[in-house]
C-alpha cells in the first residue's frame, strides 16, 4: 500500500471539520443536563459531543476508506480490546473527537478535534482541527507540517530555535507518572524557564510545532492523544523520544515522551527533569 496522499489527508481534514460543525460546536456552552459524564474519575470526562462526533467520524472514515480500522477514544474507553491490531492494520485511524473535553465542558475554547493515520504501525498523517480558530494543522510523513485555513491558504510550521534549558518554556505533565518519578519531575521544573498545562494536547502540540514553546513532556501516551501531535512536531523539524531514548511507538502507552527542537535539547531537558 502506498503512503497516505495529500488528497486523502484533505478528506480526513474535511471529515473532522464536518463533525465539528454538526456535532461539536452546536453543543459548545449549550450542553444539556446530563450531557457531561465522568469515566474513570472527576478529571476524565465525556460529553454527548464526544460520542456523537466520534460516531460520525468513524462512519465517514469507514465509508471513504473501506476496510480501514478506526480506533476512537470513546470506543476504546468502553472496550480496550479495540486497540488490538492497531500496529498491524494496513490502514488505521486513531481519533480524538474532542481533545480537551474538560475545557469544552467548562466552556473554554481550548479544545480540538484530531486524528492520526497509521499504516502497519507507522504514523504517516495528521490532522488537528481547531474548531474555534477554524483552521487545521496538517502533516504528512516526509512532506512537512502546515496550517490550512478555511480560505485555502496555508502556512508552514517549524519548531522554535534551540535554547538552554534555563530558557525553555513548555508544557510538562506528571499526573500519570509513578508517584516517585512525578515528585522528582515536579521538583525539577524550576530548572526550566516556565511550564504550563492546557489540558489539551491538540493545542499544546500545535503551539510546539509552530515555535510557540520549546518542549512538551508527557507521562501517559494514548495514541489518539499523542500520535497526531507527535508527527506534527516531527515534520515541523523537532526531535522526540520516549524517556529511555527509544523512538516513539504508538502502542507504547507508558513510555513517556519528551519533545524538543533537537537532540541536544532533548538530552539536556531529560537530564534536567529526570536526573
Amino acid at each position: 500500500m502506498s503512503l497516505f496522499t495529500r488528497a486523502q489527508l484533505g478528506v480526513l481534514s474535511d471529515i473532522l471539520q464536518d463533525a465539528t460543525r454538526a456535532e461539536i460546536l452546536p453543543r459548545f456552552r449549550c450542553l444539556a443536563e446530563g450531557a457531561i459524564r465522568s469515566k474513570t474519575g472527576p478529571l476524565d470526562l465525556v460529553t454527548d459531543a464526544d460520542e456523537a462526533a466520534e460516531r460520525m467520524i468513524t462512519a465517514r472514515l469507514q465509508a471513504e476508506f473501506p476496510g480501514c480500522v478506526v480506533i476512537g477514544e470513546e470506543a476504546a474507553s468502553a472496550d480496550a480490546r479495540v486497540l488490538d491490531g492497531l500496529m498491524q492494520a494496513d490502514l488505521a485511524f486513531v481519533v480524538d473527537p474532542v481533545d480537551g473535553t474538560s475545557n469544552f465542558a467548562a466552556g473554554m475554547t481550548l479544545f480540538g478535534c484530531m486524528s492520526a493515520v497509521l499504516m502497519r504501525g507507522q504514523v504517516v498523517g495528521t490532522a488537528i482541527h481547531d474548531p474555534i480558530g477554524r483552521d487545521t494543522a496538517l502533516a504528512l510523513r516526509g512532506e512537512g507540517a502546515w496550517i490550512a485555513r478555511e480560505d485555502g491558504s496555508t502556512r508552514g510550521l517549524h519548531v522554535a530555535a534551540p535554547v538552554p534549558v534555563s530558557e525553555m518554556n513548555g508544557g510538562a505533565s506528571w499526573r500519570f507518572l509513578p508517584p516517585d518519578l512525578g515528585a522528582r519531575v515536579a521538583a525539577n521544573l524550576p530548572r526550566v524557564a516556565g511550564s504550563f498545562g492546557y489540558r489539551c494536547a491538540a493545542h499544546e502540540y500545535r503551539l510546539l510545532a509552530g515555535g510557540g514553546c520549546h518542549y512538551l513532556f508527557y507521562g501517559r501516551l494514548y495514541p489518539w492523544d499523542h500520535a497526531p501531535g507527535w508527527l506534527l512536531h516531527q515534520e515541523a523539524g523537532g526531535y522526540s523520544a520516549h524517556f529511555d531514548g527509544s523512538a516513539y511507538q504508538a502502542d507504547n502507552i507508558h513510555g513517556g515522551l519528551i519533545c524538543t527542537p533537537d537532540r541536544d535539547s532533548w538530552d539536556a531537558l531529560r537530564a534536567a527533569l529526570l536526573g
